[in-house]
């Protein structure tokens, strides 16, 4: 079995609280889009949908704040070369996107005249000026940017199911929710023998 260097447990807390906030606001997305939707369920998911999108932007930020300063462990050796650059290519492909689509979405709403609900409650000003035209050019980019999203999500938990289940090799583990009484490959491998 191999050996693996654990993400720090800050940063796995980020990464997990962005996966479970990201994995709530597609398919808010998806339904609240539906036509024909009722507006007694259309305005609750657009209000959980830009709400939610502030706050990954706040957490996305601070993640890329921390990876600046606490970079990640290396991959282990066994991982081949090209895989190597798979999983950078994605993680940074992943932040960009999820910065963008945030971005975008934030503008949409701001510029557009509309609320964001709890953060213009909490005294929060809008950073973007009230303009239509930027209001549907963000509108436009959000909406480009959800399919790529959405796909290297796809992509990125398949690749974290492949190497936590079938390869079983550590890549998994090393960014595994930081719970209490976890064990490490090695450990797993002594209790089953």
């Amino acid at each position: 079995m191999a050996d693996f260097t654990p993400y720090r447990p800050f940063a796995r807390i980020m990464h997990w609280l962005t996966a479970i906030l990201v994995l709530l606001t597609i398919p808010a997305a998806i339904l609240m889009l539906q036509p024909g939707i009722g507006r007694g369920l259309q305005d609750p998911l657009f209000l959980f949908h830009k709400n939610i999108g502030v706050v990954i932007l706040v957490i996305v930020t601070l993640r890329l704040a921390y990876r600046l300063v606490n970079p990640p462990p290396p991959l282990p050796n066994h991982v081949p070369k090209l895989q190597r650059i798979i999983a950078e290519f994605t993680h940074w492909a992943l932040y960009g996107l999820l910065l963008a689509m945030a971005v975008s979405g934030y503008i949409r709403v701001t510029a557009g005249g509309f609320p964001l609900e709890v953060f213009d409650s909490l005294g929060f000003p809008h950073l973007a000026p009230r303009s239509d035209e930027l209001a549907q050019t963000a509108k436009s980019i959000h909406s480009a940017l959800r399919l790529p999203l959405i796909a290297l999500v796809a992509l990125h938990i398949g690749a974290a199911l492949y190497h936590g289940l079938v390869r079983r090799d550590g890549i998994f583990q090393r960014m595994a929710p930081p719970l209490r009484g976890r064990l490490s490959p090695a450990a797993d491998a002594s209790r089953a023998s």
